[in-house]
Formats: structure tokens, C-alpha cells, sequence
């Protein structure tokens, strides 16, 4: 995962020791080995870290390009989003490369779906127009 997702230059500074996803949303670090004391940080990759960005677009799909946004306005058009329904079946497919392109190195299926859960209880939250939601709720 991260010799794909690293930069030249910081991928010259890899050691041949394990290193960790820190996945502490706050924090500009990405990659670390407190053994060969050595850090990769988010401008060291050639991608955003979806789950460190507060910025759109927010990605949470590497493989099919899914974003916070896109799955917000899925939800307002529709009620519901699909985004992990079609994830799975692109996985199903063997279409998924997470090990390469997610920068945790693991499948995005569960984060997808947790953030689906949150965005649509944000919106259930919010108050927004009948014609805007699709759903026929104030």
C-alpha cells in the first residue's frame, strides 16, 4: 500500500521496518514505525486520506471514487444511498484493489457504511424542504 500511495521522494525514506495506519482523524500523520523512527505524513502521498480531510471531496471509496459528498446528495435525491450495495458487487466482481489504493490498506466496505449511517442521521437531523429530500419529511 505504501510504496503505491507514497510519493518518489518519501518512498526513498522507506525502511525495512513494519509500519502502522494511524487513523486518528485529527492528525496530519499517515504512516509510522516508531522502530526505524520513521513518519509519513499526509503530504508525503500522491492521494487524500479520506478520514483525515475536512475539505470536499472527502473520499471513502479508492476504488470506485465514492466521496462524502457524493453520498450526501445521493441521499438527498433519493432517501437512501446504494454506495454500498454497489461496492459489494464490484467486490463480488473482483474489481477492488483496496490492499493498493486505500491508504489503510483495507477494504473502505465498512467505513462506506458507517459513514452512510452518519450522514443520513445528519440529515434526518436537519430539517430540510420536501422537494429537496425525496422523502416527503420536513
Amino acid at each position: 500500500t505504501m510504496e503505491s500511495l507514497l510519493k518518489r521522494e518519501a518512498r526513498e525514506r522507506l525502511a525495512e521496518e513494519p509500519y502502522y495506519f494511524d487513523c486518528t482523524p485529527q492528525c496530519d500523520l499517515v504512516y509510522f514505525s516508531n522502530e526505524a523512527r520513521s513518519y509519513f505524513y499526509k503530504d508525503d502521498l500522491l492521494v487524500r486520506v479520506g478520514l483525515k480531510e475536512t475539505e470536499p471531496p472527502v473520499l471513502l471509496c479508492y476504488c470506485f471514487g465514492h466521496t462524502v459528498e457524493t453520498v450526501r446528495d445521493e441521499i438527498l435525491a433519493t432517501g437512501r444511498s446504494s454506495v454500498a450495495e454497489r461496492i459489494t458487487a464490484e467486490v463480488q466482481m473482483g474489481n477492488c484493489s483496496c490492499e493498493v489504493r486505500n491508504p489503510s490498506g483495507k477494504c473502505c466496505l465498512g467505513d462506506v457504511k458507517r459513514a452512510v449511517r452518519r450522514i443520513q442521521k445528519e440529515l434526518d437531523e436537519v430539517p430540510v424542504a420536501r422537494s429537496e429530500r425525496g422523502r416527503g419529511r420536513w
